[in-house]
């Protein structure tokens, strides 16, 4: 059963950003991004695209 999160819809603070940005830079996969930001993956997907980042793909 996948993780529930109870912020759904909640605004990104710039905080989250800044750490999704960091993240990302460091090529850490999406499931780990979501756990570290306690967001879901589709949260973490559309936040990245409309930033214009690139989410490290798992092998």
């Amino acid at each position: 059963m996948p993780e529930r999160f109870e912020r759904h819809r909640q605004p990104w603070t710039s905080d989250e950003i800044q750490k999704l940005h960091t993240l990302a830079g460091k090529g850490m996969p999406l499931k780990q991004m979501a756990k570290a930001l306690t967001r879901s993956e589709e949260s973490i997907k559309a936040r990245a695209k409309q930033d214009g980042l690139k989410i490290a793909k798992l092998r």
